[in-house]
């Protein structure tokens, strides 16, 4: 279970002195506990784990391109670390190709697919990738596949 090995990871870290991956953990582990708290689950899946370490990779993420911006190099190197640890509890990505294909499967049964058709072809096509792909890429080929199909 995901639980249990970011909390043996977090008490490896601990007792290696990692202090970056230590810390990077035990702030997981407070999220999941709120995440835990708010949906009123005693015990998490290990799908509410992954979309909690999701939400910290975008926030990651955003920080990341926020430190660019401010020529603060440092702090989104150490930022870049942390998102490499949060990424390496997530499930394999599907590579951009499997993700076209998985795209073009679910277009497909939607004859005459247009934008207003967006929301259920996402809906879809994240229950098939589940949790292996990013929401703003297969947006962005949907979106795509529908303006093709349009023209």
């Amino acid at each position: 279970m995901l639980e249990d090995k970011i909390l043996e990871d977090y008490k490896i870290a601990m007792k290696q002195k990692d202090t970056l991956k230590a810390s990077i953990l035990n702030y997981l582990r407070s999220e999941m506990n709120y995440y835990a708290i708010e949906k009123k689950k005693d015990k998490l899946e290990d799908q509410d784990i992954i979309a909690v370490i999701k939400k910290q990779v975008k926030s990651h993420q955003d920080s990341i391109e926020q430190f660019e911006k401010g020529n603060r190099a440092d702090l989104a190197e150490k930022e870049k670390k942390e998102l490499e640890i949060l990424k390496s509890y997530l499930p394999q990505e599907l590579s951009e190709a499997e993700l076209k294909n998985i795209v073009e499967e679910v277009i497909n049964s939607f004859p005459d697919a247009t934008i207003k058709d967006m929301g259920k072809i996402m809906k879809e096509i994240m229950v098939k990738t589940a949790g292996r792909a990013d929401g703003k890429l297969v947006s962005e080929l949907v979106r795509q596949r529908i303006n093709k199909d349009s023209e």
